[in-house]
């Protein structure tokens, strides 16, 4: 069978044929993710890659190739997460500049970097960018939205940022230690051991930006400090930033609290899921209330996230939404 328009290719050359290797991916699976995702067929032939598809899927899938093997040239590695971020958020320009004493990479392209000991870590949807630009640039922000959707992770990150460069002399995390759907008192051990996995969420984010070694010490001098919500009461907290995890479990008193901690120099992220509240029945959430008081003062910036945002397994985002339709449906 002839067809009477034969599909037509768009073909890329890249120069370098290690940087090739590395844009392809393990097994070419970043190609796969690109074919994927846009619907397109992309062939390697040497050191070219043939793309085929609708015209507009070709032209993204260009975009998107060309934007990570420029990312290569810089000496930066190509990662899923990479290939997931100009798939969601779309190429730009790779020129950097700086922004805030150098914490936060600005290039012209708009794209924003996160510095911190260990990695480099780049927000990967437009509601991310805003939120991280929103950190920065406010003293009192809000992270609302669905699990996996990066508020607490991008919040630390950029909390660990801030301090590296000076901007703040330490980092407070702490959450409520709301039971959801286990009681403490059951848990063995001390107070403090039954308290820790409630923590353990902010535990990883820091490992994952500091060494090991300098986390621990940093920890033993309470430069760091990871607690219950309970454990801020009484305190002035200044040239901190301090980030309140889960904050949905928060009562409205313990939020009110928690707000009034802030000191000179601070900042502070209240980050949380108003799906996801294990406060008891008829105990209204604190998330909640400090949204509608505080939605028209300035200086307070609200970032809100759906399952588009979601940067964990891709079911997640789709287990989120079946919950949404039938929530919606009901």
């Amino acid at each position: 069978m002839t067809l009477d328009h034969p599909p037509t290719e768009v073909v890329l050359e890249f120069p370098d044929n290690r940087l090739l290797i590395d844009l392809c991916g393990p097994y070419d699976s970043h190609l796969t993710a690109v074919e994927t995702a846009l619907e397109v067929q992309i062939i390697r032939r040497g050191n070219v890659l043939a793309i085929m598809g609708e015209d507009d899927a070709q032209s993204r899938a260009s975009a998107v190739l060309n934007a990570l093997y420029l990312r290569l040239e810089t000496g930066k590695g190509v990662e899923p997460a990479d290939v997931d971020r100009e798939l969601r958020m779309g190429p730009s320009e790779t020129d950097t500049g700086t922004r805030s004493g150098d914490q936060l990479e600005m290039p012209v392209g708009n794209r924003i970097e996160i510095k911190t000991r260990k990695k480099l870590v780049e927000p990967r949807t437009e509601a991310q960018k805003a939120y991280v630009q929103s950190l920065f640039e406010n003293e009192m922000a809000f992270g609302i939205g669905p699990a996996g959707t990066g508020k607490t992770y991008l919040a630390v990150a950029v909390g660990v940022s801030m301090f590296i460069s000076g901007q703040v002399d330490r980092i407070i995390l702490c959450r409520p230690a709301v039971e959801a759907g286990e009681r403490l008192g059951f848990l063995p051990g001390t107070q403090e051991e039954k308290v820790d996995p409630y923590m353990q969420p902010l535990y990883d984010a820091l490992n994952d930006f500091l060494p090991g070694k300098q986390l621990a010490k940093l920890k033993e001098e309470k430069t760091i400090e990871i607690a219950p919500l309970a454990f801020m009461r009484g305190r002035t907290l200044s040239r901190a930033f301090v980030v309140l995890d889960e904050a949905q479990n928060a009562t409205t008193m313990q939020t009110k609290m928690f707000l009034t901690r802030l000191g000179e120099g601070s900042r502070m992220v209240i980050t949380g899921d108003r799906t996801q509240v294990d406060l008891p029945r008829g105990v209204p959430s604190g998330l909640a209330d400090a949204e509608r008081l505080l939605k028209s003062v300035p200086k307070i910036s609200f970032n809100y996230f759906t399952s588009k945002d979601v940067v964990r397994h891709p079911l997640v985002a789709a287990v989120i939404e079946a919950y949404e339709a039938d929530t919606q449906g009901s």
